[in-house]
């Protein structure tokens, strides 16, 4: 059974989920330019080989992170239809909801949505 609590949890989680992959995002591209600017200094051929990794597992984290975004957009989804069967139309849970999943929608298109 739904409820507007776990709503608000699921709300939050989405929302939290995002933040991780902007922060994933901008990790990637700080190390690319670190990489990068390793390379134009002629930097130790293991310092340089240790930055890659660093950088490979930075990218590494991007698909987990928006499997996990889409999978959280899916339940949030669920229990928002759920809630909205019973009856349960209104009020600033409700609404915030509808807005988090209209803007992760514009932002992440799922596979579903194309």
């Amino acid at each position: 059974m739904a409820t507007v609590r776990s709503l608000k949890i699921k709300t939050s989680s989405c929302k939290r989920i995002v933040k991780e992959l902007h922060s994933y995002e901008k990790e990637v591209q700080r190390e690319a330019a670190k990489t990068t600017q390793m390379k134009d200094d002629g930097a130790d051929p293991y310092d340089l080989k240790q930055q890659e990794n660093v950088l490979a597992e930075s990218r590494m984290m991007i698909p987990d992170c928006r499997k996990r975004l889409e999978t959280s957009i899916a339940d949030l989804k669920a229990t928002l239809a759920e809630l909205e069967e019973s009856n349960q139309n209104e009020g600033p849970e409700i609404e915030e909801a509808r807005s988090t999943i209209e803007e992760l929608e514009k932002l992440f298109p799922t596979s579903e949505d194309a």
